[in-house]
């Protein structure tokens, strides 16, 4: 089985019995978003909290 199915599977056998749908999606699509934060650190694909606090600002 692949890390990325086996990591899902994990996720949802974490989940209490009577979850319903929309909490296994909601914990599938953290779990999503997790894992291309930290591919995109490892890519050195972000910015610092200051950069974003410029960015922002400049949008106001």
């Amino acid at each position: 089985m692949s890390p990325l199915k086996q990591e899902a599977m994990n996720t949802i056998n974490d989940l209490p019995d009577d979850a319903d749908m929309e909490e296994i999606m909601y914990r599938l699509y953290v779990l999503d978003k997790i894992r291309k934060g930290q591919e995109a650190a490892q890519q050195g694909r972000t910015i610092s909290s200051d950069k974003l606090k410029q960015e922002i600002e400049q949008q106001w």
